[in-house]
């Protein structure tokens, strides 16, 4: 006989060699124990996980002669029938290759008979997405209720293809991604049985390449073994696959991080013309990041890292980023994996993706450093500013009048939240009185640019500011109304900053007073109507005379 593929070979003849699914096989274990298995299945789960493997052990468990059992004794008639397919009872069919009505029909008008060799007539119908909705149809009712010596077991990749009426009438079992540890383990078994040597730094690769399919992983470790000249090792599996060594990328997130753009695009380079594949690359990278940002936060969590491996410059390197600039490379690289599936250069969508990372950590590094030598600076000038301007309100504002405002018990909080704000209304009202048409106007030319800015410059203090708008400006003051009170609040984190670029753009320094967008349209509507009066009351002698004695606010005129 000749060479026997070894995922066919070490193809799964008992429950315990399923490798990964124990919640699967333990009940179906069980359930063929105390005799209680259901008339119908469905297995659903990625691929070469051991779907259709499970389910004919399974039509050999219950058709064995020994049965009840835990496990098939491939020994007897039975088993070895199924095993070499000479038991027509146990039918295994593809459904891809059988959608149509016909062949549902005929399924159905053969399960009346009893099976001839066996006590179990078993269905098993692999990919059964795949059957158009008029064969499920036919297929329910026999689905439903089938004859006691038939048992169904529908096996796919995509159950939500399959209607819910199919799925209903069956018991789901959801076959998971088998771990790389369970893989690897399984893989050296199958290597010793074969006598072959492998390391198990290739056979990790291996199991990382196969992404939770044993079909997969042995199909790479069958190719690699005819790859390698005696022992089976890591550059062996990198060169079958297209993988990418943790060392290389070890050094190109180095440079990217020590900002070395000519370093890491030479490294890529080699990468490339060494024949990897550009999105194996993107891919490795993208969990050798994510790895590296659960070292760094968590480093006794080593057992779940799956692209990388724990040695002296992973630890190196761990210790010397941040976890804010990981966590920027990993959304950066991610939106070139989305991008480079649309193009024919993914190489140069990958190479600006790189210099991305690298120039943004450079800017993010100088504005730091900008603001660690400015930030007592800023604090100091702000503090200065309000305090000049709260002096300036209560001498133009005396006690008597800020006591006698009718309006501002009204919008006094009765109680505090934690994100309450406290909206200063005289300094509103000062600001007010001093604003200018022109000056509102030149605000709002230049604040679309003023938002571009800083976003580009903190893209946090942008969100608390970006649903807002200006709506009075003076020569030293801007009223901006927020469309939530929390915003308020959580804009006075961000101030200095954002008046300084807001300086920058309009070139003059304007405070920034903000205000929830409901309080700004009481206070404008009572602002309105102040003016009105005052216009109406204008020229009369004798009420100017008393407003000169007593106030405005204790002087009210009536017709």
């Amino acid at each position: 006989m000749g060479y026997q593929a070894l995922y066919r070979k070490w193809r799964p003849r008992t429950f315990q060699d399923v490798v990964g699914q124990s919640h699967i096989t333990k009940t179906l274990q069980n359930a063929i124990m105390q005799n209680k298995f259901s008339h119908a299945y469905l297995f659903s789960g990625p691929r070469g996980t051991g779907k259709t493997s499970a389910a004919k052990i399974f039509a050999q468990a219950i058709n064995c002669e020994h049965a009840p059992a835990k496990e098939p004794c491939n020994k007897c008639d039975a088993c070895l029938g199924i095993l070499n397919g000479s038991i027509s009872d146990v039918i295994e069919m593809d459904a891809a290759s059988n959608t149509s009505v016909e062949d549902v029909r005929e399924i159905r008008d053969n399960v009346k008979y009893a099976s001839s060799a066996v006590p179990y007539k078993v269905y098993i119908i692999d990919e059964v997405h795949m059957i158009s909705t008029s064969a499920f149809n036919a297929l329910l009712k026999t689905l439903e209720e089938p004859p006691k010596h038939v048992v169904f077991i529908l096996a796919t990749t995509e159950p939500h293809k399959i209607p819910l009426t199919i799925i209903s009438r069956c018991q789901r079992f959801d076959f998971k991604p088998i771990s790389t540890q369970s893989l690897a383990k399984r893989m050296e078994y199958i290597a010793q049985e074969e006598n072959t040597s492998v390391s198990k730094e290739a056979l990790h690769a291996i199991a990382l390449a196969a992404e939770g399919g044993m079909r997969d992983a042995l199909s790479i470790l069958d190719q690699t073994i005819s790859y390698s000249d005696d022992e089976v090792e890591l550059a062996d599996v990198l060169a079958v696959t297209g993988g990418v060594s943790q060392r290389i990328l070890t050094d190109i997130v180095t440079a990217m991080h020590k900002q070395d753009i000519q370093k890491g695009l030479e490294l890529f380079d080699d990468i490339i013309q060494g024949g990897k594949d550009p999105g194996r690359f993107v891919y490795d990278l993208i969990y050798f990041l994510r790895d590296l940002l659960l070292y760094r936060s968590a480093p006794n969590l080593e057992d779940i890292l799956e692209r990388a491996r724990v040695d002296e410059a992973f630890q190196q390197l761990a210790d010397s980023v941040s976890e804010a600039w990981i966590q920027d490379s990993i959304i950066r690289m991610n939106e070139c994996q989305q991008e480079i599936k649309w193009t024919n250069n993914p190489k140069v969508f990958i190479e600006i993706a790189i210099i991305s990372i690298t120039n943004r950590h450079t800017e993010e590094n100088t504005e730091n450093q900008s603001d660690v030598s400015s930030e007592d600076t800023a604090k100091l000038i702000h503090k200065m500013t309000q305090l000049e301007k709260e002096i300036a309100t209560l001498k133009q504002a005396p006690i008597q009048r800020a006591e006698s405002t009718p309006s501002k018990p009204r919008r006094r909080q009765t109680h505090k939240s934690k994100n309450s704000y406290k909206v200063p209304f005289e300094r509103i009202r000062l600001t007010l009185q001093e604003a200018e048409k022109q000056a509102l106007k030149q605000v709002q030319s230049e604040w679309a640019a003023f938002l571009n800015q800083l976003k580009k410059t903190n893209a946090p203090a942008h969100a608390t500011i970006q649903d807002s708008k200006p709506v009075a400006a003076s020569s030293h003051t801007v009223v901006v109304a927020f469309k939530y009170e929390i915003h308020c609040s959580l804009f006075l984190d961000n101030q200095p900053l954002a008046e300084s670029i807001l300086a920058d753009v309009l070139q003059q320094e304007l405070t920034i007073i903000p205000i929830p967008v409901d309080e700004w349209k009481t206070l404008r509507n009572e602002y309105v109507k102040k003016q009105d009066h005052k216009q109406e009351d204008q020229g009369d002698p004798v009420v100017e005379k008393a407003k000169q004695l007593f106030g405005d606010d204790v002087v009210q005129v009536h017709d």
